[in-house]
């Protein structure tokens, strides 16, 4: 089994979207010639895969009512988790701190790293031309956070200028956005994503789905399953509701320089995508 690890480098610049910070999950579309003269662009900034994937979105848009539809049952291509730390079963995965990934073929693990305080703050998992960007955060033990995450988002998208529809899940409510941003060409384009949130026992665990799989239900499935398989590891000390889970890089043990997050917000710019080794 192989997964690809690349050595740290510097990450090229996020363009801006006019009146609000770039997301570093939802990176600006690129026409096809800019991204040939990048040799480190992104697996979804292909100009066809974008459309496929944005045609995909569209059509789920127009069938789901917001708060009508019924969370369909879990498929049979789950696993059982993502799974708590004393919940999971016995699985060779890459330990990063505050999430466990599962080794999978010809996956990509791609940290996030603060660059100001070199924490680390998220990872991204890069299959087949699609992304699957993961954080973890802390929860009370009394309620789960992704409700009131998705409506924060879904009212910051609208604000865009964007659109943000719900949708019943594998997992439970997705949300499906579609952000404007400024194309090199002067033009509006769009760029879909898909939100995935999930409540566990005193923790809250995020992912964005981008590229090829948003229009591919195969490849869709197996970025399903990849979630299922996910460890969160919540620690036993005292953090506040929407924290960041400390992570660290693979083959590290956590350190002194974790991030220490203020409450969620779902469109405010990350830190830059660094790749490890």
């Amino acid at each position: 089994m192989t997964m690809g690890l690349f050595s740290r480098r510097k990450s090229r610049e996020v363009e801006e979207i006019d009146g609000l910070d770039a997301l570093d999950e939802l990176e600006p579309e690129r026409d096809a010639g800019d991204a040939a003269d990048d040799a480190n662009a992104e697996p979804d900034a292909d100009a066809g895969a974008d459309a496929d994937a944005e045609g995909a979105v569209a059509a789920e848009q127009s069938a789901a009512e917001e708060g009508t539809a019924e969370v369909p049952v879990r498929g049979e291509h789950l696993e059982d988790g993502p799974y708590d730390e004393h919940d999971a079963p016995e699985e060779d995965r890459i330990d990063l701190g505050g999430l466990q990934i599962p080794t999978v073929d010809g996956m990509e693990l791609r940290m996030e790293v603060d660059q100001r305080s070199s924490a680390v703050t998220g990872a991204n998992l890069v299959l087949g031309g699609s992304s699957l960007q993961i954080q973890a955060f802390a929860a009370p033990k009394s309620r789960g956070l992704w409700e009131d995450v998705r409506g924060s988002l879904r009212d910051s998208v609208v604000k865009q200028g964007g659109t943000a529809e719900t949708r019943p899940g594998v997992f439970g409510t997705e949300l499906i956005t579609r952000l404007p941003i400024k194309r090199t060409d002067g033009r509006t384009g769009y760029r879909p994503a898909r939100f995935i949130g999930i409540d566990g026992r005193r923790w809250f665990l995020r992912a964005i789905l981008t590229g090829k799989a948003l229009g591919d239900p195969e490849q869709s499935r197996s970025f399903e399953t990849l979630i299922s398989r996910l460890v969160v590891v919540r620690g036993s000390e005292a953090m506040a509701p929407q924290e960041l889970i400390p992570l660290h890089l693979p083959g590290e043990r956590a350190g002194l320089s974790q991030i220490r997050s203020g409450p969620l917000d779902p469109l405010a710019r990350g830190p830059e995508i660094t790749e490890i080794g």
